[in-house]
C-alpha cells in the first residue's frame, strides 16, 4: 500500500508552548506558573448549582445558541456593566469555550484572501484561525516596553482588503489594558473605513488599581460591528468547563450561529443552568479585580530581592519580567532552563510574535494560591 499523500493546512504549527511547557514542568516537578490557569478551585455555590443541574435531569442537549435562562443573564449583566443591553435571542450566542468562540466569529466572516490586522504579540490561536479560513494575517506590533496602541501603525495597515480587526483588552500576554483614548481612536477609525471588529475580552473582569474595563460594547458606533467574547472560565476560576460567549448585532450573530452549530453545537448544559443561577451573584465577579490585584501585587514584592525586572501589570492574570540581568539566553532557551534548573515553568513572550520578535521577556501565572506564588518567587530570588 503506497503511502499517503497529506498536505498540512497549517504546516508551520506544532503542539503549543503551553503544553509544552506544562510537560516539562510535569518532568521536572516545577511550579507551573507558565499554563493560564487557577491552582484554586471555583466558588462552592456555584458547583453546587452545576450538580444541582445534574441530578434534576438537565444533562441532554442544550439549545444550539445557549440556555434562554444564561442568554437573558448575559443580557442583564452586560447591559449593568457597559450600558449596552443586546438581545437575548438574536445577539447572545453561547460557546464552547472562547477559542471556539473567536474560530467561529473567523470563519464566518472572513474570506479566501481578505485580511485580518493582527496586534502582536498575540494569543496563539488566532492566526491558525484566520489561515485555516484563507484569510491573510496583516501584523501590526504593541510598542515595547509599555505596550500600548500605534494607532498610525494600525491605520497605516488598513487596506481595501481588510475585512476584520483582532484586538485584545485586556491583553494576553501583555497585561496591558485600553484607555480611553484607544476607544476615541478606534471609533475614528471605523468612522473612515468599513473593517468589522473582533473584540477578546475575556480577562474584562481583571483590570486594577481602580480602573474599569472599557468594552468595545460601550460605544454604540464600535458595538454594531463587533463580536465580543467573554469566558466563564476566566471569571469563575473554570477554565476546563469551556464555557464563554459571544455578543454581536443581529446580522453577525446570524452567521456566527451557522459556524458554531457545526463546530460543537451545544455546550455543557448542567454547566449553563448553574452559571445562569450564578451571574445573580453579582458580587463575585465585583470583586475580582480587588482579588487578582492583590496576588499581583504580592507577586511583585515577592520578587522585589530578585535579578527580574518587572514590567508593570495593568490586567489580566499574567506578569511580564525581563531577565538580561540574569541571563543573555533566547527566550525560549531560558523559560526551557528556568524550568529545569529553577524549578519554576514559564512563557517566553517570542512565540506570541508571527516572527519571533524577542525582547528577552518572560511571562509569568499569578493566578495561583499565596502559598504557590510563595514557593515560586523563593526559587526565582536565588537566581
Amino acid at each position: 500500500m503506497s503511502a499517503l499523500s497529506l498536505q498540512s493546512k497549517l504546516p508551520h504549527v506544532g503542539t503549543t508552548i503551553f503544553s509544552t511547557m506544562t510537560q516539562l514542568a510535569l518532568q521536572h516537578n516545577a511550579i507551573n506558573l507558565a499554563q493560564g490557569f487557577p491552582d484554586f478551585g471555583c466558588p462552592e455555590e456555584l458547583l453546587e448549582l452545576v450538580t444541582q443541574a445534574m441530578h434534576q435531569g438537565h444533562n441532554q442537549y442544550a439549545p444550539s445558541t445557549g440556555l434562554l435562562a444564561l442568554r437573558q443573564k448575559i443580557s442583564e449583566k452586560t447591559q449593568l456593566m457597559y450600558g449596552h443591553l443586546p438581545h437575548q435571542d438574536h445577539e447572545v450566542t453561547v460557546t464552547s469555550g472562547a477559542t471556539e468562540a473567536l474560530f467561529a466569529a473567523i470563519a464566518a466572516v472572513v474570506q479566501p484572501g481578505d485580511e485580518v490586522l493582527v496586534v502582536e504579540p498575540c494569543y496563539d490561536s488566532y492566526v491558525p484561525a484566520i489561515e485555516l479560513c484563507g484569510g491573510v494575517p496583516v501584523y501590526a506590533s504593541l510598542t515595547y516596553p509599555d505596550f500600548s496602541i500605534d494607532w498610525q501603525q494600525i491605520e497605516d495597515k488598513l487596506t481595501p482588503k481588510t475585512r476584520l480587526l483582532l484586538l485584545n483588552s485586556p491583553h494576553n500576554p501583555t497585561g496591558a489594558v485600553w484607555q480611553q483614548q484607544d476607544l476615541d481612536a478606534l471609533q475614528r477609525l471605523a468612522e473612515k473605513h468599513s473593517f468589522l471588529i473582533l473584540s477578546d475580552e475575556v480577562y474584562e473582569h481583571m483590570v486594577f488599581d481602580g480602573k474599569p474595563h472599557l468594552s468595545i460594547l460601550s460605544v454604540p458606533a464600535l458595538a454594531e460591528r463587533a463580536f465580543v467574547i467573554s469566558s466563564f472560565g476566566k471569571t469563575y476560576h473554570t477554565t476546563g468547563w469551556k464555557v464563554g460567549y459571544c455578543i454581536a448585532p443581529p446580522a453577525l450573530t446570524a452567521e456566527f450561529r451557522k459556524v458554531h452549530q457545526y463546530l460543537t453545537f451545544s455546550t455543557a448544559t448542567p454547566f449553563q443552568h448553574g452559571l445562569a443561577g450564578f451571574l445573580d451573584n453579582q458580587k463575585h465577579y465585583q470583586q475580582l479585580p480587588a482579588f487578582y490585584q492583590q496576588k499581583r501585587d504580592l507577586f511583585a514584592q515577592l520578587l522585589q530581592p530578585s535579578k527580574f525586572e518587572l514590567i508593570p501589570c495593568a490586567g489580566t492574570y499574567f506578569q511580564l519580567a525581563r531577565y538580561t540581568a540574569i541571563s543573555d539566553l533566547p527566550d525560549v532557551e531560558f523559560a526551557q532552563w528556568l524550568t529545569k534548573e529553577a524549578g519554576v515553568a514559564t512563557i517566553p513572550i517570542s512565540v506570541f510574535y508571527h516572527d519571533q520578535t524577542d525582547h528577552r521577556v518572560v511571562r509569568f501565572c499569578f493566578a495561583k494560591k499565596e502559598e504557590t506564588l510563595r514557593a515560586a518567587a523563593e526559587r526565582l530570588c536565588r537566581l
